[in-house]
């Protein structure tokens, strides 16, 4: 084991070992689950533009239980204006995932 001068240790999990390193298998499994199921891959370019697409929506627009439903990046809060508003829907993930603003009806 190795330290650096801040005093962290370096703990290598084992191979084959997934219930060393928790906070990596799930991440794992919600990338899977919430993305690569549903697609079938045709590329390595084109894998790296789905996980690009989902990690933007992970952190900028799907809620963590952990933050107490917010998202890692803040976001503005949307309220309905007027009652004219309309929800709008946005896609995400190429349509696998939304997000709903209010707009105003033009």
């Amino acid at each position: 084991m190795c330290t650096d001068g801040m005093g962290i240790e370096q703990v290598v999990t084992a191979y084959h070992s997934p219930w060393q390193n928790a906070y990596v298998e799930r991440l794992n499994g919600s990338i899977r689950r919430e993305c690569t199921d549903h697609v079938i891959v045709f590329s390595e370019n084109h894998l790296r533009r789905i996980l690009r697409s989902y990690f933007e929506y992970y952190n900028n627009d799907r809620t963590h239980l952990g933050l107490e439903k917010e998202t890692p990046k803040e976001r503005a809060i949307s309220n309905r204006a007027s009652p004219n508003s309309r929800l709008v829907e946005l896609p995400r993930v190429g349509g696998f995932h939304h997000r709903y603003e209010w707009s105003e009806a033009a």
